[in-house]
């Protein structure tokens, strides 16, 4: 599934329309068709209905879906809350249509009228105004939909709710909060921020016929989800030994913090590495190891206070390297991230506390000739760009991208919606995991994951994607059978993975 703005919508539109010669009638027809099957299967032919009906594609939309709900007998009635001279085009030849088949049109703005329609009314189905918005709605529209927000038992909006921008970056807005949102081919911005994704309420993508496949341009922003994973995790051959898997470092940990790095190094296992190590202070390795017996384990720590002097690093024994969870943030853990990123010759995986060292210099990143994947959280995003966390997160597909392309490296921006981004601009948003995440050890979990997937894929990008799906999708199986969000740990995630495996292969 694409994630379009508004501009890449109205691209696919026109290709669509003059390139392949689609007719714009017939794909508004599709369009409410599509909408109007997916209603009745959330509504009830007892229902009152009232569609509210604005000039443009949007309110096209809405004659097609009152006219294909009037004649299956649904009780159907349609506001227009603009002049019929602003009716034109293809949603008047859609409104004609709608007449033809002895549907009835109110045509009225006045707040009485409009507040007589809503409360008599069990849903309305908006339709007033599309994806072209861009600031404060004007009146009436701006009064009516309030009314609507607050008197409307059941709201339903067709492609997007009225007045929500679809593209990020925009705060200054008045929008209907729909209870459904059946969202027209392509999945705006707005559904994956943190400010604007709750208007659309549940969500749905209904396909209606438009082209992307044979355009030039095609938007490099989509959906990651269950056939994706399917399709691109590597099979295991029956043939194959431990070091087919992968061998992999884990770095991090400390006296404070053991937990960390043991979760990762729980999750890398679990998830398929072949063989782990587990580099950290000294201090650490017997409390660690007895939690995680099937990894083996590297001093990478020389100044504790029981003594004993640190390893050097075999960097050529490893195919991949993570670091920084539970590392701590002194000079020695400093010290430590930057020989890794200098020395390594394979990708390495930045997370927690080595993002913190990373802030120190950043132009380290794009010295490095092999992948470099970073994995922050919003606050730890806008720490390495020194912007405010609220600036970040109405803008974190444009802020995930430049940093990737700066710095050439993989961006791995946690939350409800995470963004994978590669460094030519290519994202992708995972769909699986719920607010059971929301603990303490969740990112340490997630970045052994992705420790081994980046050593069994060949291609990084679906490496990062997969294990975004993994990691939410055994959050999902367990909140389904016997979890709830409240009581979910880090570590019960870990042991969720086995049922990931076994559902989705």
């Amino acid at each position: 599934m694409y994630i379009v703005t508004a501009k890449e919508m109205y691209e696919m539109d026109r290709h669509t329309i003059q390139e392949i010669g689609l007719d714009e009638r017939l794909l508004m027809e599709n369009a409410g068709r599509a909408v109007s099957s997916k209603i009745t299967g959330i509504i009830s032919k007892q229902n009152q209905i009232c569609i509210f009906v604005g000039s443009g594609n949007n309110g096209g939309d809405g004659f097609v879906i009152a006219r294909t709900l009037h004649t299956q007998n649904y009780n159907v009635t349609v506001l227009q809350i603009v002049p019929d001279e602003r009716i034109t085009g293809e949603a008047l030849y859609h409104k004609t249509l709608y007449l033809n088949c002895n549907g009835s049109v109110h045509v009225s703005s006045d707040a009485t009228e409009v507040d007589k329609f809503v409360t008599s009314s069990d849903v309305i189905i908006d339709a007033m105004i599309g994806i072209g918005v861009h600031d404060e709605l004007r009146e009436p529209v701006y009064t009516i939909v309030s009314i609507i927000n607050q008197k409307a038992d059941f709201v339903i909006s067709v492609d997007i709710p009225t007045g929500l921008p679809a593209d990020e970056g925009i705060t200054g807005f008045s929008a209907i909060h729909a209870d459904w949102t059946f969202v027209i081919e392509a999945a705006k911005m707005s559904l994956f921020l943190e400010h604007t994704a709750p208007y659309y309420g549940k969500w749905e993508v209904v396909p209606i016929g438009i082209s992307i496949n044979t355009m030039d341009d095609v938007p490099k922003k989509y959906t990651w989800g269950e056939h994706h994973f399917r399709n691109t995790l590597p099979k295991r051959d029956p043939y194959a030994h431990k070091g087919t898997h992968g061998k992999g470092l884990a770095i991090g940990g400390s006296v404070e913090m053991p937990g960390s790095i043991a979760m990762t190094a729980k999750a890398a296992l679990r998830a398929g590495a072949g063989l782990l190590t587990v580099g950290t202070a000294k201090n650490v390795i017997s409390s660690i190891a007895q939690t995680c017996i099937e990894a083996t384990y590297l001093m990478v720590d020389d100044h504790n206070e029981h003594g004993g002097k640190a390893a050097a690093i075999p960097f050529e024994r490893f195919d991949c390297i993570v670091m920084g969870m539970g590392m701590g943030r002194d000079k020695e853990a400093e010290r430590l991230v930057m020989h890794v990123l200098n020395e390594a010759n394979c990708p390495v995986i930045v997370d927690a506390d080595g993002l913190f060292h990373v802030k120190a210099d950043p132009s380290i990143l794009s010295k490095r000739s092999d992948p470099i994947i970073v994995t922050p959280h919003p606050g730890e995003m806008a720490m390495l760009l020194e912007v405010p966390i609220a600036e970040l997160l109405e803008k974190p597909f444009h802020y995930s991208r430049a940093f990737a392309a700066i710095h050439q490296v993989y961006v791995v921006l946690k939350g409800k919606h995470t963004i994978i981004t590669v460094p030519d601009g290519k994202q992708a948003v995972n769909q699986t995991g719920n607010q059971g995440l929301a603990k303490g050890g969740s990112g340490d979990v997630l970045s052994g994951i992705i420790l081994a997937m980046v050593m069994q894929h060949k291609n990084i990008f679906q490496a990062l994607c997969n294990a975004c799906f993994v990691h939410g999708a055994a959050a999902d199986l367990l909140i389904r059978d016997n979890h709830s969000y409240y009581d979910l740990l880090a570590t019960d995630v870990i042991e969720g993975i086995p049922a990931v495996y076994r559902t989705f292969l």
